[in-house]
């Protein structure tokens, strides 16, 4: 669970931008949407590595 100490006469809304932030890098929803159903570890390498060559294919675009 994600807790955000609001500092003496900081904005409230600095205080949610802290908390959206925290709250996007520790990848609550993404998780929350992966474990909705399961996924066969073949097909969740599979996924990693088609992202990995996506990936590699942009930075080899990149560097032309």
């Amino acid at each position: 669970m994600l807790k955000i100490e609001i500092k003496e006469g900081e904005n409230i809304e600095r205080a949610l931008k802290r908390y959206k932030r925290k709250h996007r890098n520790v990848k609550v929803m993404q998780n929350i949407r992966e474990k909705q159903y399961f996924t066969k570890p073949s097909i969740r390498r599979r996924r990693e590595v088609q992202k990995a060559a996506y990936i590699q294919s942009l930075r080899d675009q990149e560097d032309i």
